[in-house]
Order: C-alpha cells, then structure tokens, then sequence
C-alpha cells in the first residue's frame, strides 16, 4: 500500500476516534444531566410536601383560633389570640352534667341535619360543656369560620360567637380528653377547637372531620373528641365542602357562608 493512502487512512482513524470520543462525552454529560435533574426533581418534591405539612401543622396549631378552643385548625389549629377578658373558671359546666353516657340528637347547618352522638363518658368535660351551651342556644345562629382542604386533612371548624376564630363562651377549660392514639381523626369525628400548644384553652370552638384527617399531636397532645356525626355527612359535603375557601387556598373561610341553625341532644 502506497504510503500516502496509509496515511489518509491514519487520519481517517484518528478523526473516527475522536468522533467516538466526542460521541461518548455527550453521552456521559446526557447522562449525568438527567440524573441531576432527576435529583432536583425529587428534592423540589420533598421541599413542596414538607412545605405542605409545615403549612398544615402550622395552622392547625397556630391558625385563626380562639381564645378557648382553637385547633382553630383543627380543625385546623393555628395560635388563637388570648381572651380580651380573664376567664372564669366558676362558669365552666360541672362534668357530671355529662351524666356519663351517649347523647343523641342533630345540629342543623345550612339546614343540613346532621345527626350526631355524644360520648360523656369518654369525654366529660368537653361533652358537659358542649351540652350545657347547646341546650342554652349559644350556637344558635353562630357561624363555621373556617375550612381546610388539602387531601387528608378536611375539616369544618365551628361555634365562634366572633365569627373568625378568636372568640369563645368567657370562659376556657381542659385538660385534652379522649384524644385519638396515631393522631388519626376519622371521618365524621367531632373534637374541641383550642389554641395550639395550649391543652386548657378549649371554650366553645368545635371541628367536624368530613374526610379521614391525620392531624400531629403538639406539646399539649391530641384534640379532645365528643363525638361523631352518625349522619347527613355526604349532604355537608355536597353544600358546603365541595364548594371550597372563599380565596382558593386549602385553609380558610368557607366559600359559602356556614351557619349553626340549631343543636338539639337529649
């Protein structure tokens, strides 16, 4: 072979070569580009879901409450402001008027019946003073200020005389009782609303969980549950919680208006 073909042939060798080298490069860098790129993905998404559960414990124990009982988140909890008064401990109902037994009876929202059950003796307090307050008529009329959407954690919050979750009977109570263990608060649950961090600052504020709810536990621990709604569920749902917040957001006020018609027990 003549020696200029050998070299024309070297040269075309060399030139393949370093097309394959450059060829193998790119490959790498593809490679390692979409393995960075998959790991920002996966850290952006455990940033948005802990921010996500940052935001929920945050207003479940730090939100809009009231000066007695605020999960206000809980039913979402989120820090209520204190009493505007220094409550009286002599109002609070004895426990024994929970009689230590099931209550029945319906609260009545946005003329949806609901039908509930009480249970006094898992929770004397909180059912004595949920009874003694409905049977005067204080949440007659009173408005649901608050609600929360975001998956897994539904809840409707109630019984706030100022409408906004800084409000309560004049009065405060605890400790905590008949809080779920695993913090998990099923569907149709009803529990006392209180202040975050605070297990005696419960009064008149109430949630109901219209979808399994998992809500952590503070330094004060659970959220004392009365009872549960036994009907008229799926109706709440569909007039109230289906509608979503007034602003769009996943925790807030209601986008229709909520009001307590009545609560009857017996």
């Amino acid at each position: 072979m003549a020696p200029r073909n050998q070299d024309r042939e070297a040269r075309a060798a060399r030139q393949r070569l370093r097309d394959y080298q450059a060829r193998q490069t790119m490959h790498a860098s593809k490679i390692a580009r979409r393995r960075r790129d998959n790991v920002v993905a996966v850290l952006v998404a455990v940033l948005v879901i802990a921010a996500a559960v940052v935001v929920q414990v945050f207003y479940f124990s730090g939100g809009p409450g009231t000066p007695t009982p605020s999960p206000s988140s809980t039913a979402a909890s989120t820090d209520t402001p204190a009493p505007t008064s220094t409550p009286n401990s002599a109002d609070v109902p004895d426990p024994a008027a929970a009689e230590g037994r099931t209550w029945t009876g319906e609260m009545t929202v946005n003329d949806v019946p609901l039908g509930i059950s009480l249970d006094g003796a898992a929770a004397p307090q909180g059912v004595a003073n949920f009874v003694t307050l409905a049977q005067k008529g204080f949440y007659n009329g009173l408005t649901c200020h608050r609600l929360t959407t975001s998956p897994g954690f539904g809840v409707l919050q109630c019984g706030d005389p100022n409408g906004d979750g800084s409000g309560g009977p004049g009065y405060s109570f605890g400790p905590i009782e008949n809080a779920p263990k695993g913090d998990v608060y099923p569907a149709g649950t009803i529990a006392m609303a209180r202040q975050g961090g605070n297990g005696s600052s419960m009064g008149s504020q109430f949630f109901i969980v219209y979808e399994d709810t998992t809500i952590p536990s503070d330094a004060a621990g659970g959220y004392t549950v009365l009872g549960t709604v036994t009907s008229g569920l799926d109706a709440l749902k569909a007039g109230v919680v289906d509608a979503g917040t007034a602003d769009g957001s996943a925790d807030g006020k209601p986008a229709i208006p909520v009001t307590i018609g009545s609560i009857a027990v017996q």
